[in-house]
């Protein structure tokens, strides 16, 4: 395990639930590439609701099958590792937004 502390870069990458790349879920495919380049995590959140450029609501509920919901994938690392990785996220995304800020890791250990 890889030690993380101080102050890195926090990225958030607002893609949708039925967003793909090549012929898996694009959120499935992020987080392969995140573990494959040897980051050090990354977490991946399913929203209950939101909207994004088009402004179209979308929102769970017992009735909706296909609401295409937001995920959010968060990853924490160094500025520079995850600034070589910009280029590839981009180029598998086909809409979205992404963000990144500085953050003060405290705590970053295995359990045990």
């Amino acid at each position: 395990m890889r030690r993380i502390e101080g102050e890195q870069v926090l990225m958030r990458i607002f893609i949708g639930e039925h967003d793909r790349w090549e012929w898996r879920p694009l959120y499935v495919a992020l987080i392969g590439l995140f573990r494959s380049e040897g980051l050090a995590g990354a977490t991946v959140l399913k929203g209950a609701a939101g909207f994004g450029p088009d402004s179209i609501l979308r929102t769970a509920g017992i009735w909706k099958f296909s609401a295409d919901l937001p995920i959010v994938i968060e990853v924490v690392d160094s500025g520079e590792r995850l600034e070589s990785l910009l280029p590839e996220v981009d180029r598998m995304m086909k809409g979205g937004l992404i963000t990144m800020e500085k953050v003060r890791v405290i705590r970053y250990e295995r359990e045990g």
